[in-house]
């Protein structure tokens, strides 16, 4: 067997061996690239200023080239500037330019440069690379084609002189009576800029395109205004009539409607359009002289109490209060109009009266007569009785509220011959005369008397100035100091229903007798009542004066006498033996002459009083 001394000698001679291997190997691959970096390095410098092997654009080969020879092949190749085709398109309208009319041309110096910088720039490392891979497999440059926006964006304005537009709204007028309309335009303005940006990719790729130009529309808040224009047509074709229940109908006029109508511009930021309506402020402006026309006041149901059934019988039903409200009577016109009627109804704010048609006794508690007077008038004048039926027939039927206080005044209103009054003698300063409305006093001393003796709150009561024979005399009647006087508006009777109960009124004339009636329920109340009379003064001598309109020896007598007298009338109103009212009600009759006329010369005895001219 081998040593281990004779196999460690064997083992050193192999590595002694290989080591040299190693070494010769090592310095002929150091011989090798050096050699081989020689040559890369000795071809640049052989080329200087030429482009390397390998180098290349597209098909042409620019190896060994100078700038010079590289702009001379490469002229004829990239001709795309000039050869090439950019369509412009706008809807259905095209512009056909040349890359180079935009702008566009082809930079060969640039070119040329970056043909010779591969294999010269970088590291070294980095350029023997470039000058391997250019030998081997080829090195391919791009073409570099410049952009000089400002002739693209001169070539731009001229297609935006065909394209532009300014924006118009749609617009509306009254002429007269006639409509005329405008229609609106959409703005349009060529995007120079954003057209310029949309033309890099086809020239830096070098192809032909078709470029749509970027266009800026602004558009009208209204574009169409022909729906609207037929709506104030249709507004303007016919009379416009505003109507209201139990009223004369406003009618107007095209002519009046067209300077009332206005167009608004309604919708959000995508839509809008041209809204018709007539001027509100004008249309208040008309229907305000027409509020009071209109107002109806709630009235109750009025009654007649049937004293065989014990119920109701409605004399006239309740009428339901209303008030125009002209904010919504101008909305629900143009509301209206909108839709092309040419007959609206005003709206009204409604209130329903306190009692209505169908109430019943049990729920008014009314349950009997509880008050029942007469007065009587004989000899009245066909004026006279005509002025009493008028007056009474106003309360015939009327209901008076529990704790409510009646007004004659109020419920009479106006008394004109309108209202259906005729002339009659009234007093009026000391004289007695014709004047509108005379024996309305006969209905206000009726229902004083059925107050007094029905136990009721006397509120207000004026006497007449001279004692009067219509109110002393007939069946039942209680002596003077009972009358009351009403001269609207200022001299007024009060009395209040100071009950738990509604209180229903009736009044009658039969021929020369006016019957009052109180129904209600009795709250157990009783009456006693006196009068007291004193200082008894005589009538004056009567008075005589000329009228001409009367013959010779004819006499008239105009006005009657009465004697002075002072009154004194007590009532105590009691129940369950307590007092609930105790009036004195003092009454100052002046004296009253007689005044009578007669005609021109008439024959006249010595001791008369005539009055001076």
């Amino acid at each position: 067997m081998e040593t281990t001394q004779a196999f460690h000698r064997r083992s050193s001679k192999i590595i002694v061996w290989l080591n040299r291997a190693l070494l010769a190997l090592f310095a002929t691959s150091l011989v090798l690239f050096t050699g081989f970096a020689l040559f890369l390095l000795g071809t640049r410098l052989f080329l200087f200023n030429r482009a390397l092997p390998g180098v290349h654009l597209q098909e042409v080969n620019l190896s060994r080239m100078s700038p010079e020879e590289i702009v001379a092949a490469l002229n004829p190749v990239l001709t795309y500037p000039e050869d090439g085709a950019v369509a412009l398109m706008d809807y259905e309208r095209t512009w056909m330019a040349k890359p180079a009319e935009l702008g566009a041309s082809i930079d060969f110096h640039e070119i040329a440069s970056n043909a010779l910088a591969i294999g010269r720039q970088g590291t070294f490392l980095e350029r023997i690379q470039q000058q391997v891979d250019a030998w081997y497999q080829g090195y391919a440059i791009s073409p570099v084609v410049l952009f000089d926006q400002v002739v693209g964006a001169y070539y731009l304005q001229a297609v935006a002189s065909a394209i532009d537009q300014p924006m118009i709204e749609a617009a509306l007028q009254i002429d007269g009576t006639q409509v005329l309309v405008s229609s609106g335009q959409i703005g349009r303005s060529v995007d120079v800029i954003g057209t310029l940006d949309a033309l890099k990719e086809p020239f830096g790729s070098m192809h032909d395109a078709v470029v749509p130009i970027v266009v800026v529309e602004t558009h009208p808040t209204v574009l169409d205004a022909s729906a609207a224009a037929e709506s104030a047509r249709l507004i303007l074709s016919e009379p416009l009539r505003i109507t209201a229940e139990g009223a004369e109908d406003l009618v107007l006029e095209p002519a009046e409607l067209a300077p009332m109508i206005r167009f608004e511009v309604q919708g959000d930021a995508n839509v809008s359009e041209y809204t018709v309506q007539l001027d509100p402020e004008l249309m208040a402006d008309l229907l305000a002289p027409r509020i009071a026309e209109l107002e109806r006041k709630p009235e109750n149901a009025r009654f007649i109490f049937n004293d065989e059934t014990r119920e109701l019988d409605l004399l006239q039903p309740a009428v339901i209060g209303r008030t125009l409200d002209i904010a919504a009577s101008v909305e629900t016109i143009n509301a209206g109009v909108s839709e092309g009627l040419n007959a609206i109804e005003l709206t009204f704010d409604y209130e329903e009266p306190v009692v209505g048609s169908e109430v019943t006794t049990q729920e008014l508690g009314i349950s009997e007569n509880v008050s029942l007077v007469s007065t009587y008038f004989p000899g009245s004048s066909p004026e006279r009785i005509q002025n009493i039926k008028t007056a009474s027939s106003v309360f015939h039927g009327l209901l008076v509220p529990p704790g409510e206080t009646l007004s004659m005044a109020d419920n009479l209103g106006d008394i004109s011959l309108d209202n259906g009054y005729a002339e009659a003698l009234i007093i009026f300063g000391d004289r007695t005369i014709k004047g509108v409305g005379g024996g309305v006093c006969q209905v206000s001393t009726t229902v004083f008397r059925a107050v007094f003796f029905g136990g009721y709150e006397i509120v207000e009561r004026h006497p007449h100035a001279y004692r009067v024979g219509y109110y002393e005399g007939g069946p039942g009647s209680p002596g003077p100091g009972l009358d009351a006087t009403v001269f609207v508006p200022m001299v007024d009777f009060k009395f209040r229903n100071d009950t738990p109960y509604w209180l229903l009124m009736e009044t009658y004339v039969y021929g020369n007798q006016l019957l009052w009636k109180f129904y209600s329920t009795s709250d157990g109340r009783t009456v006693q009542w006196s009068s007291h009379e004193s200082g008894k003064v005589d009538a004056p001598k009567p008075l005589y004066k000329e009228n001409p309109d009367l013959d010779k020896n004819e006499f008239k007598k105009i006005d009657y006498e009465a004697d002075g007298l002072d009154v004194i009338v007590y009532r105590t109103v009691t129940r369950d033996g307590e007092t609930i009212h105790k009036d004195t009600i003092k009454t100052h009759y002046l004296p009253w002459r007689a005044i009578y006329e007669f005609g021109p010369g008439s024959d006249l005895p010595d001791d008369i009083e005539v009055e001076e001219d």
